[in-house]
């Protein structure tokens, strides 16, 4: 990811964003950070970027002939078309929903402003985004610039090192972070929790809950009531648990918003993939939620839990079926006896295999043309080859190899359901596939989700598959639709 900052003050961001790990980032090649001196850029022999605004006022304004050359240089070098940043207190309020959306663009032009601002006509030509990071005024753009390349950054896949140090942050799920604790165990008289030294993961991670809980609540009320409205919406789903598994997981893995909520109507935006998951109770209430959802949006991919609502969208509002699904959902706390099924290693051990259970390992992005000529769904909605690096790049495709040579791969989709499921044709009929999805299921299980896939209607092979590894469907079918 490439970060252009345009500034008056390059040194500025330069000595900020060059320790820690955002320049070890740098250094790694994982991002790319570049401050541009605006003052470059300006036609004026003393470097004046500035004049008095017209209609009088104090203090003075940036002139838009430096900026708009500088933001054109910035352009030229990103080789592509940029969201460009305009970093003021005027713009929408910075939240980790924006950073995600930030880090999933190849490039970012920052602008700090300074003075009293920047001439209007301008910032109409060159800013896609106005972002402000607080209710308050600096002195400059360049903290702020700061603090979005720093959150935006983090979200990049290899900048935080640790895979999983990114997945329980702070407004993660509408709560904040639980206290943590590091040596000594006694420190001032004031003793680590015992639970934190019990060993009982459950015990830990039910405390860490209630305390996110009672500090979300008594700290930022403001998101402790979003935070009850979810899981009352998730008890409310909870009575088809199969049906509504797709939903729930996106409650319990922190990345649902409420779109709509009305008894046994309830529409949930996964914040990541930008799906709609919708379910209803009866057709006419139904109709009165997708009227509220669309009658000012009509774009997105849905995923819905009853017919009427597929047919309504087809009908009433343009969308079409590309997708029927049966939902199938391991329910058992523990992880599947893996029972010679695979090994867990490296790929590239150098010798030949004699064991026939296949290696299985995280695939790196390096493996996307293999993946991509292989997965029978590449070029259909949700399979284009920017998802299937993102979830390369993300850690979530895992491949299963025999003697060196990949056998077949699965992963995780966004919105968290198991799939892509493929076994090369020279190698089936070996249990590769039941390997692939038991190793994903057991790293699920491990990692608190509960793991489900959604299988295309008439895939009879994979039906009989889940139901080996003792998945239940729901009696239910899911319908993917798109305009």
């Amino acid at each position: 990811m490439k970060i252009q900052i345009l500034t008056l003050f390059p040194d500025m961001v330069r000595q900020g964003l060059s320790a820690g790990i955002i320049g070890r980032a740098v250094t790694q090649g994982l991002l790319s950070i570049e401050a541009i001196d605006i003052r470059d850029y300006t036609k004026d022999i003393h470097r004046k970027v500035d004049d008095y605004p017209y209609g009088g006022g104090a203090g003075m304004l940036m002139q838009a002939q430096p900026v708009y050359d500088a933001w054109c240089a910035a352009r030229e070098r990103a080789g592509a078309a940029v969201r460009t940043v305009y970093l003021t207190p005027q713009g929408e309020t910075f939240t980790q929903e924006h950073a995600k959306a930030f880090a999933k663009e190849d490039g970012l032009i920052l602008l700090c402003g300074h003075y009293e601002g920047i001439d209007e006509r301008v910032l109409d030509t060159v800013v896609t985004d106005y972002i402000s990071i607080g209710d308050y005024v600096l002195t400059g753009g360049e903290l702020a610039a700061m603090v979005l390349t720093d959150a935006v950054a983090r979200m990049v896949p290899g900048v935080l090192g640790n895979e999983r140090s990114g997945e329980a942050e702070s407004f993660e799920g509408e709560l904040l972070e639980y206290p943590q604790y590091s040596r000594p165990r006694v420190w001032r008289g004031m003793p680590v929790p015992d639970v934190l030294l019990s060993g009982n993961q459950r015990q830990i991670d039910a405390w860490r809950r209630e305390q996110s809980e009672e500090r979300t609540r008594l700290r930022r009320p403001d998101l402790y009531e979003k935070y009850c409205r979810l899981w009352d919406c998730h008890k409310r789903l909870m009575r088809q648990k199969l049906l509504h598994i797709d939903m729930t997981e996106l409650i319990v893995r922190g990345k649902a918003h409420v779109l709509y909520d009305d008894g046994e109507e309830i529409c949930l935006l996964d914040k990541e993939s930008g799906i709609r998951f919708a379910t209803a109770g009866e057709e006419d209430a139904g109709r009165r939620m997708l009227f509220s959802l669309l009658r000012e949006d009509g774009g997105g991919l849905f995923a819905v839990h009853q017919e009427f609502l597929a047919d309504l969208l087809e009908r009433e509002y343009g969308y079409a079926r590309i997708m029927t699904c049966e939902q199938a959902v391991y329910t058992r706390r523990e992880k599947i006896p893996v029972r010679g099924r695979y090994l867990a290693a490296d790929p590239a051990g150098g010798t030949l295999q004699t064991d026939q259970r296949p290696r299985i390992c995280r695939l790196t992005p390096d493996w996307l043309d293999t993946v991509a000529a292989h997965y029978e769904m590449t070029g259909s909605a949700g399979a284009d080859l920017p998802y299937l690096m993102e979830r390369l790049e993300k850690g979530w495709m895992f491949g299963a190899f025999l003697d060196g040579q990949l056998a077949g791969f699965a992963g995780m989709h966004t919105e968290g359901s198991i799939g892509f499921l493929t076994v090369l044709p020279e190698y089936r009929r070996r249990g590769i596939g039941g390997a692939l999805e038991t190793y994903l299921i057991n790293e699920m299980t491990e990692r608190g989700f509960t793991p489900y896939g959604q299988i295309e209607e008439g895939n009879t092979g994979s039906v009989r598959l889940q139901e080996s590894l003792g998945l239940c469907f729901s009696r239910e079918k899911i319908f993917w639709l798109q305009r």
